[in-house]
C-alpha cells in the first residue's frame, strides 16, 4: 500500500518557534526566554518530533508520513497545552509551568473548558507554540517542509569547549546502559547503537567517553552545515535564525530584536524577569545558572575572570582524557568556531 499518500488536511497551529541545539549548548537558558515574549507558551520539550527526524534520518519512515506526523502532533501539543492537558505541573522539572513566568494562566485552562471550545480559542489568542529540540536541524528537513512559513527556527551554537564536557557525561551514563534513555537506536553487527552513530559506528566502539562526546559533535556540527547549504535553496517560507551562546549572554538585545520582528511579537516585563532569571545578560560566559542539573552534567562556575583560561581548563580536562586524534579534532572544532561566531 506504498502508493497511498498519508496528509494532514486540517491545521490549528499558525507560529511555531523552535529552539534547538546540541547539548550544553544554553538552549534551556533561551528557551524560556522566549516563552516570556509576548503570547510565546511554555517551553515544551518535542521529543515525539525528534524520534520521526530520526526515522527519517535512518530511512525507515517515508517523507509524507513523516511530513504528517508533525504537523499532526504540533498541532497536538498546542491544543492540549491550551486546556493545560498533559502539561507538566512537577515543580523543579525544566519544562514545569512553575518555571515559566506566568504559571497560574497554566493553572487557570486546566479549571477552564475544553475540548470544541479550543479551536476557537486558538484563533483569538493566536498562541505561539514553544518546542525545545535536541541536535534537530541536521535532520530537520521534514519538520521545515511540514510547517514551512508557520515556522520559526532558532539554533543556539556554543564554543565545543564549554558542549563536550556535558556530552561526556551523557556518553558514560546514559546511552545504551541506561533504560532512561528513551532514544531510537538501529542494530549494526549484532550490536545496538544510537541513531546520530549512524555512518562511523566502528570510531564509536574503539573511542573512551571523552572521545566519543568530541567525535559526536563533529559529526553533528558537519551534518548540521550541510543542512543548512541545502536549506538556503529553499526555505520554504520558514525562518532560521542563528545565535551564538556568547554573543547573546553578554549582549542579548540585537538578538532579542530579530526574534521579535521574525516571530511577529514583543519582548515585555515578563521577559526581562525571566532573563534576571537566566543571569542574562552577564560579563562571563560561565557565570550561568548554577542549578542542580546543570551541575549534574558539569557545569562549574568560573574559576578565574579570565575567558581564555577558562577555555584553557577545559582543553585540559579534553587532553588529559582523550587521544591525540581526538584532541586535534576539537582544536580543529574549536578553532572553526571562533572563526565563524567569536571573532566577527
Amino acid at each position: 500500500m506504498s502508493f497511498l499518500k498519508v496528509v494532514r488536511p486540517q491545521k490549528l497551529t499558525d507560529r511555531v518557534v523552535i529552539v534547538d541545539g546540541q547539548p550544553g549548548c544554553g538552549k534551556t537558558m533561551l528557551s524560556p526566554i522566549v516563552a516570556a515574549l509576548d503570547r510565546v507558551e511554555l517551553l515544551n520539550f518535542a521529543y515525539e518530533i525528534e524520534y520521526v527526524c530520526a526515522l527519517r534520518y535512518l530511512n525507515r519512515i517515508d517523507k509524507d508520513v513523516a511530513e504528517s506526523l508533525v504537523r499532526l502532533l504540533t498541532d497536538l501539543k498546542l491544543y492540549n497545552l491550551m486546556m493545560s492537558r498533559e502539561t507538566n505541573f512537577r515543580w523543579n522539572d525544566a519544562s514545569s509551568v512553575f518555571k515559566d513566568v506566568k504559571p497560574f494562566r497554566y493553572i487557570l485552562r486546566a479549571l477552564q473548558r475544553g475540548d470544541d471550545i479550543i479551536p476557537e480559542r486558538i484563533q483569538k489568542k493566536r498562541p505561539i507554540l514553544n518546542l525545545t529540540t535536541h541536535d534537530l536541524l541536521s535532520r530537520a528537513g521534514v519538520v521545515f517542509g511540514a510547517l514551512r512559513e508557520n515556522l520559526v527556527f532558532i539554533e543556539m551554537v556554543r564554543h565545543p569547549l564549554y558542549m563536550f564536557k556535558q556530552e561526556a557525561v551523557n556518553m558514560q551514563k546514559l546511552f545504551l546502559s541506561d533504560p532512561k534513555h528513551f532514544q531510537i537506536y538501529f542494530s549494526y553487527k549484532g550490536k545496538e547503537f544510537p541513531y546520530f552513530v549512524y555512518g562511523w559506528e566502528e570510531l564509536f566502539l574503539k573511542s573512551n567517553h571523552v572521545e566519543k562526546a568530541i567525535y559526536l559533535i563533529n559529526s553533528m556540527t558537519e551534518r548540521t552545515k550541510k543542512f543548512k547549504e541545502n536549506l538556503k535553496e529553499n526555505l520554504s517560507g520558514a525562518k532560521l535564525i542563528t545565535i551564538p551562546f556568547e554573543k547573546f549572554v553578554i549582549e542579548p538585545e540585537p538578538y532579542l530584536k530579530t526574534i521579535e520582528l521574525v516571530l511577529q511579537t514583543k519582548v515585555t516585563s515578563a521577559t526581562r524577569k525571566m532573563m534576571k532569571r537566566q543571569n542574562v545578560p552577564r560579563k562571563m560566559y560561565a557565570q550561568g545558572v548554577g542549578s542542580k542539573i546543570y551541575k549534574k552534567y558539569g557545569w562549574e562556575p568560573p574559576k578565574s575572570s579570565d575567558e581564555n583560561k577558562e577555555f584553557q581548563l577545559r582543553r585540559e580536562f579534553a587532553k588529559e582524557n582523550a587521544s591525540k586524534e581526538a584532541l586535534a579534532v576539537l582544536d580543529k572544532l574549536s578553532c572553526e568556531y571562533e572563526k565563524e561566531y567569536l571573532l566577527r
